[in-house]
Order: structure tokens, then C-alpha cells, then sequence
């Protein structure tokens, strides 16, 4: 949506500040959410019913660690992974990470991911339809490709899950 945007934005009919400006209040709405959201329910949720997902309180001790070591980049990073973003922000705030810390690495992402997707939708400017044909044309084989990224997911899982128990 925001290349989009930034297309539209070559085209002079939104306004580059604005657009940026809306897309990153509603980019911090939403990770704010996620980081309140961890450190109101999560850690008690973790404890409560982590046991059914094989969450032990040794993995949350060293996913703790993990964060505190990491995570001030994680927060920077993750949002040009989707779905990423919100699990750490939701780490975060199980992890009781400073408010202040954590929006000032997640906000930096927040405007850093913001800001590259409308200025590469701007950059397309009246290529766009190109952009739109390669969607076309791969729209079809996306099904399969899914599949077999799901497929090569659940054998890194497997083959990690039993290198990891071998080390046990």
C-alpha cells in the first residue's frame, strides 16, 4: 500500500509529508498496541498457558537473554519482516523494556520502513503498470511458491529441532 502511495505521490496527487506523516502515526499506533499489549497480559499469559505451546520458563529466560542482547536492533529491523514487528514489540513489553528505549528503536523503524516504501513506489513513478504486469504474471505461481517455502520452513524446523536435541 505505501509504494502505492508513493506512486501516487509522482503522480502529485498526495502529499509527501502527509502521507509519510499518516503512514508512520498509524505504523507507532500499532506497535505501541503490540509493546502494551506484552507487558500488560503477556508474561502472565506466558506462565499461565505456556506450557500447551512447549513454552518453559528456561525458554523465556533465554529468549529474555536473546532480547536483552538483540533486541534494540530486533526493534529497528523487524518491521520489514510482517508479523515480525509485533512479536517483538510484544517481547518488549514482556521483557519490561523502558518505554522511552523501546520507542525510540521502534518509532526508527517505524520511519525507516515507512519512508523506503512510499519513496520506492515514488521512484516507480510512471512504470507502475510494469510493476503491476510482474504481479500478474507471478500471481499465478504464487500458490506454489508458498508451498514450497512451507515446505523448506518445515524442514529447517525438523532438521534444527533434532540438532538441537542431539545437543541436549
Amino acid at each position: 500500500m505505501l509504494t502505492f502511495i508513493g506512486n501516487r505521490i509522482a503522480q502529485g496527487k498526495f502529499d509527501l509529508l502527509l502521507a509519510l506523516g499518516s503512514a508512520f502515526a498509524g505504523a507507532i499506533s500499532g506497535i505501541s498496541i503490540s509493546y502494551f499489549i506484552g507487558l500488560k497480559l503477556g508474561y502472565p499469559a506466558l506462565i499461565k498457558y505456556g506450557r500447551k505451546f512447549h513454552i518453559t520458563a528456561d525458554r523465556i529466560e533465554k529468549t529474555q537473554r536473546k532480547f536483552d542482547r538483540y533486541g534494540n536492533a530486533l526493534l529497528v529491523f523487524s518491521y520489514f519482516i510482517p508479523g515480525l514487528r509485533h512479536l517483538i514489540a510484544i517481547t518488549a513489553g514482556i521483557s519490561n523494556m523502558n518505554y522511552r528505549k523501546f520507542a525510540l528503536f521502534s518509532y526508527l523503524g517505524a520511519l525507516a520502513w515507512c519512508a523506503f516504501f512510499i519513496m520506492v513506489g515514488r521512484s516507480f513513478g510512471e512504470k507502475w503498470h510494469k510493476i503491476k504486469a510482474y504481479i500478474l504474471l507471478f500471481h499465478a505461481y504464487f500458490p506454489q511458491l508458498l508451498l514450497i517455502l512451507l515446505i523448506v520452513f518445515l524442514i529447517c524446523v525438523l532438521y534444527f529441532s533434532k540438532f538441537r536435541r542431539k545437543s541436549d
